[in-house]
């Protein structure tokens, strides 16, 4: 557990942090930094501490949250205090200790994993309860270390302190978020992976398990990206409907809009990510739509060589049927060249039937057969059976019949 003071500088007006306290200046916020081993069989004495410090009693129920390293992202308020737990995905740079305990396990779905963060805040103090080794939150303590070894009055520069714990807990939020952003090219690069996968065609494609994880893994960070939206959104409108329950009485409602801009930029950075996700999914999906139809063309063109190939043998099947009957008078059955004549033909008739199919743009089809074949399809569904009733005289003469008829 590491205490940071944040305090105003009487003379410069100025925020500088300080781990010891200091009497001559005014105390902001103070900012308690917990790690959540240290709560895990220690809760007691955990809670003394944070008691000692803050002078804050949590609720049973909030310090079972703070335990469950499964909660989900939420956002509670007391009379006393606001309680945001925030989860975030464990990215490559985190190095998180996993608990020997079985139950404690980071949850860890489809090669996705995410710890939760908790934040306690208050109008003066910010408890915040992290696990070892995220590298966000540890950066942004590192940032603070070098700060502090500034003189004071240089401390603000060039970049201005958080003067509140709202403001402190939305960078750090804004720490961990950013981080998703750098997942968009590591992801991107698994589906064009399963897209070479799907659209290969040298090899039949059997990673169908695989690719159904890799899905729900998407499903996954959207669902993640969903509770984390409507968290902050919770913290939104706490901090419009109870501005001074947040801040502090004494704050003035410009620091509000500041709060507001930032929670919007970081909803819209989580928005971000979610709809990059979507477009990943709807990749994945297109690319196995495409996948199924070149196997169904497939499909549908081997049918088609074969009734093809059953069409021209269909004719050449009937006549050497025909001649193979045992009849004792066949045409052509004693003449010396009868069986060339036959040959000659079964030769003529797969010409034909050949040159049909191409005519038909059914063997050897270009580039515009597609649209030709359409269009023949179109043109013989509307083909008339009685075609030759259109003739001019063949009309006069019905015209003439159904007179007569109608004057009988």
């Amino acid at each position: 557990m590491q205490l940071y003071y944040f305090y105003r500088h009487n003379s410069e007006n100025t925020i500088f942090i300080s781990t010891e306290q200091q009497t001559e200046h005014t105390l902001e916020f103070l900012w308690v930094d917990s790690l959540r081993q240290d709560m895990v069989n220690h809760t007691e004495s955990w809670q003394k501490k944070i008691y000692d410090c803050t002078g804050l009693v949590l609720n049973e129920f909030h310090m079972r949250d703070l335990l469950n390293i499964e909660h989900p992202c939420a956002f509670d308020t007391v009379e006393e205090y606001d309680l945001l737990v925030f989860r975030k995905l464990i990215s490559p740079d985190d190095q998180i200790l996993e608990s020997e305990n079985v139950l404690e396990a980071h949850e860890s779905v489809f090669g996705l994993a995410t710890t939760p963060m908790s934040f306690i805040l208050t109008p003066t103090v910010l408890v915040s309860v992290r696990e070892q080794g995220n590298k966000a939150v540890e950066s942004y303590i590192q940032r603070i270390q070098v700060i502090m070894g500034r003189p004071i009055a240089e401390q603000n520069k060039p970049r201005k302190l958080p003067s509140t714990p709202a403001d402190l807990c939305l960078r750090l939020l804004n720490s961990m978020i950013d981080g998703y952003l750098n997942l968009r090219n590591p992801l991107t690069r698994r589906v064009e992976y399963w897209q070479q996968q799907l659209l290969q065609g040298n090899r039949r494609f059997k990673q169908w398990h695989q690719l159904f994880h890799e899905d729900m893994a998407f499903q996954q960070i959207e669902n993640l990206c969903e509770e984390q939206i409507e968290t902050l959104q919770e913290f939104r409108d706490e901090l419009v409907d109870n501005y001074h329950h947040v801040v502090g009485e004494h704050k003035q409602h410009k620091a509000q809009d500041i709060l507001l801009v930032r929670l919007n930029d970081l909803m819209s950075h989580v928005e971000r990510v979610q709809k990059h996700t979507l477009r990943l999914r709807n990749a994945i999906q297109s690319a196995i739509d495409l996948h199924f139809s070149a196997i169904a063309n497939q499909t549908n063109e081997n049918m088609r060589i074969l009734a093809i190939i059953t069409a021209i043998f269909a004719p050449l099947t009937l006549l050497t049927g025909v001649y193979g009957m045992n009849f004792e008078f066949i045409p052509g059955l004693k003449s010396p060249v009868g069986f060339w004549i036959m040959l000659g033909v079964m030769l003529m008739s797969t010409v034909f039937l050949l040159y049909y199919f191409y005519r038909q743009h059914l063997v050897g089809r270009g580039e515009r057969s597609v649209i030709d074949l359409l269009a023949q399809q179109h043109k013989q569904r509307n083909f008339n059976l009685l075609w030759f009733l259109d003739y001019e005289p063949i009309k006069q003469t019905l015209k003439e019949v159904e007179k007569m008829t109608k004057l009988k």
